[in-house]
């Protein structure tokens, strides 16, 4: 969406594609808990992506190289099978690494083809209703791989999705059991709907606790699932005809990616943005925008959004005439470096680097004026434009005139 907005605006795009088809995660889904016919949709958006004049795709490339400032960026590429490389010479940067689906090691996954993730149940669903209906019980489990101490934090998008194929497989056949084992059921703004709706036809929700995690066994030739019952206060056991486990969804391996571009990631390996709630698509370094689950896990309705926002930052900074750097940054005096690297190891942006003069070199388009080089200088060899120690001093005496 990015890519095909910002081609619209009349801008040239080049997407830079891992795998061999476009399309990440959302491949794999069929369907959006609202309706949306996702495959439609993405056929649609791809077929005009790939006809764009404006839009060049790149498929099977990897990013090995990364280097220049805003408005004058340069990424080296390897593409294809015979990965000839390639060198991209861009104003702004845009970030849509994506994510991917936890592969659990427990409750039999692997082991028995009835135990299935909520991406796998999709695509079951799809291409095997007709066998779904003839299930009598199915148990769903939430929070496989997520909210735990490898991955502390909440994926988001698996309650609906668990909500929402409980709800095809009632359509399916009435008479199905089906049975949500959760810790938490975070169906957040008007999803709380969906979670009313399926109380409503019958699902039932049983909620167990982190200490406590559901078992899952093969009884015979059936599946059997235990778990601690919070109203009972006692096991309960049930079988099952297939089990579905709500998976975390993981960030995608970017860590070389983003060691190349010098930008932060949070504990679980997704990009950070510079501010929340002011620069919410924004990372810390001008001209570099993201959006989608390379950011964080996220309904489809809101990568989009995000999408959208990051093309029309991006498109923003393109239209300008003019590049403006603030006179707020750190310069260095070559005569006295000793090329120590204490600025290069200090910048929280990764910006100061020893040229081929054997100095170091700050570059005024990407310095952020934070002044941590400065002050961490043994030599006092760096200095920040605008806050020079006689500034520095001058304003002081002048708010302490007459007080002291």
């Amino acid at each position: 969406n990015a890519v095909l907005n910002l081609a619209q605006q009349g801008f040239e795009v080049v997407l830079v594609e891992k795998e061999k088809e476009l399309g990440g995660l959302a491949r794999h889904l069929h369907h959006t808990i609202d309706g949306l016919d996702v495959q439609k949709y993405m056929d649609n958006l791809i077929e005009e992506v790939q006809t764009n004049d404006n839009i060049q795709v790149l498929t099977e490339a990897l990013v090995v190289g990364f280097s220049g400032a805003k408005g004058n960026f340069t990424t080296e590429v390897l593409v294809g099978p015979g990965m000839y490389e390639r060198k991209i010479d861009h104003g702004v940067t845009i970030i849509a690494t994506g994510a991917v689906e936890h592969k659990p090691n427990e409750y039999l996954y692997s082991e028995d083809e009835r135990v299935m993730t909520q991406l796998d149940l999709g695509n079951f669903l799809h291409e095997n209703s007709k066998k779904a209906t003839k299930w009598q019980r199915v148990v769903m489990i939430q929070c496989v791989g997520s909210r735990n101490e490898d991955n502390p934090n909440c994926s988001r998008v698996c309650c609906q999705g668990a909500v929402k194929h409980a709800l095809e497989l009632k359509e399916l056949n009435a008479d199905m059991e089906v049975i949500i084992l959760y810790r938490d059921m975070r169906m957040y703004g008007l999803l709380e709907d969906y979670y009313k709706e399926a109380r409503s036809k019958g699902i039932l929700f049983f909620r167990y606790s982190a200490d406590q995690p559901p078992q899952a066994s093969r009884n015979g030739d059936g599946l059997q699932v235990t778990f601690t019952d919070q109203v009972l206060n006692r096991p309960v056991q049930m079988s099952a005809d297939a089990l579905v486990l709500g998976s975390a969804t993981m960030a995608a391996d970017t860590e070389e990616l983003a060691s190349l571009l010098k930008l932060p990631r949070n504990s679980d390996g997704f990009f950070l943005e510079a501010h929340a709630k002011l620069r919410p698509v924004e990372c810390s370094s001008e001209a570099i925008y993201l959006c989608g689950t390379a950011h964080a896990p996220k309904l489809m309705s809101e990568s989009i959004a995000q999408a959208l926002a990051a093309a029309s930052k991006a498109g923003s900074f393109l239209a300008g005439e003019e590049l403006r750097v603030g006179g707020a940054v750190a310069v260095v005096d070559p005569e006295r470096c000793a090329a120590c690297l204490v600025c290069v190891m200090s910048c929280p942006y990764g910006v100061p680097r020893i040229n081929e003069d054997n100095v170091s070199e700050i570059n005024p388009a990407l310095c952020q004026g934070c002044g941590v080089c400065v002050s961490e200088c043994p030599g006092n060899t760096i200095h920040l434009g605008h806050c020079e120690d006689d500034q520095i001093s001058a304003n002081l005496h002048a708010l302490l005139e007459g007080v002291i």
